[in-house]
């Protein structure tokens, strides 16, 4: 083995960075019918869903490299007095961060960590739909990525805006 190697920690898998995901949970979850029973009725053209997400992180106290991550869904079908339902569901994790450089931190924590949650919570507004009397409601996969460069760019011209 070389000295490269094992300054990049080749030959030593402990130091190798591992996520963990040590818990996942319901934090919240909210399911509305608003108009039911009339609400339940066949509709001749699919209603407008508008869908929100939003993801934090916050350290775990006492927990040295643990995470508590939420993903937060809203959805809405239909609009204003014609609302058919209202979800928000918020799905929590605890994941453990080991041996990751510093500047990989937030990314995992807000791409990894979501995408690893995101098909738990996705399942359950689907069955929360269909145990509310509608079709499965199946949420398009989301770019978490996408997410975090836009976060991470509101929160650099926000910055600009507070130094000038």
């Amino acid at each position: 083995m070389s000295d490269t190697e094992a300054a990049n920690g080749a030959a030593n898998p402990a130091s190798a960075p591992s996520l963990n995901v040590l818990t996942q949970y319901i934090k919240d979850l909210s399911f509305e019918s608003p108009n039911a029973p009339e609400a339940l009725r066949g509709q001749s053209n699919p209603p407008a869903i508008n869908i929100g997400v939003n993801v934090s992180a916050l350290p775990v106290n006492g927990a040295e490299g643990e995470y508590d991550v939420k993903l937060t869904l809203n959805a809405r079908a239909g609009e204003g007095a014609e609302s058919l339902f209202l979800i928000e569901l918020q799905y929590g994790g605890i994941f453990r961060l080991q041996n990751f450089p510093q500047e990989h931190i937030l990314p995992v924590l807000f791409i990894e960590c979501p995408r690893l949650l995101f098909p738990f919570a996705r399942q359950i507004i689907s069955d929360l739909t269909r145990n509310g009397g509608f079709p499965p409601l199946m949420v398009d996969p989301i770019d978490f990525a996408a997410l975090f460069q836009q976060r991470m760019a509101e929160e650099r011209a926000r910055q600009q805006v507070q130094a000038s």
